[in-house]
């Protein structure tokens, strides 16, 4: 082995210690990580299910409506919730489609959501209320605010964007219905054998 190869070697060796021990370290207990971050998560089994309704999109043109369909269910034990949204035209192509991660940081207490859309991605903290949630996007000096609000089978989102010193601009707004239960994303995995 050349010295290169034994430093190599070495490197590896020590960095697996490491890894090692700090997994190891008193208090990490995935248990009760996991167990933290379902019942948080829990908080949003109201949008589990599959929901189809009408939206609409400011564009420079004016208002664009479409079908908007989402999907919403729990993964990883319901650890976290995955959202997938679609966007239909009039003529059934599709025009739109995201996909969004929820989950819960035990050590602080907070719920974000990794969004992926329109060959995007970010990280984006989330709020939840009494009736639903909030997130929003920091985009420049101008925030992208969205408030969903589920209640009794309806959900509704809206879209505004907001400028420093200048009133909000409404841009985006859906009204869903809940159609149906889905076991996705969890159903169909590969089995064991």
């Amino acid at each position: 082995m050349t010295i290169i190869g034994a430093k190599w070697c070495l490197t590896l060796l020590l960095l697996s210690g490491l890894l090692a021990g700090a997994f190891a370290q008193p208090g990490h207990d995935p248990a009760k990580l996991i167990a933290a971050q379902k019942e948080a998560l829990s908080k949003l089994a109201v949008l589990d299910g599959e929901w189809r309704g009408a939206a609409w999109i400011l564009t420079p043109t004016g208002k664009h409506t479409i079908t908007q369909t989402e999907r919403v269910g729990p993964f990883l034990d319901g650890s976290v919730r995955v959202i997938e949204g679609k966007g239909y035209e009039a003529d059934g192509t599709e025009s739109f489609n995201a996909l969004g991660i929820i989950s819960f940081d035990v050590a602080t207490g907070s719920y974000s959501m990794r969004s992926y859309a329109q060959g995007r991605a970010g990280d984006f903290p989330v709020t939840l209320t009494e009736d639903g949630f909030e997130w929003e996007i920091e985009a420049g000096p101008m925030t992208i605010k969205y408030k969903a609000v589920v209640t009794d089978g309806k959900w509704t989102e809206t879209g505004v964007r907001v400028m420093p010193n200048q009133e909000p601009v409404p841009f985006f707004e859906m009204t869903l219905t809940r159609i149906g239960d889905s076991r996705w994303p969890a159903a169909g995995a590969v089995a064991r054998e």
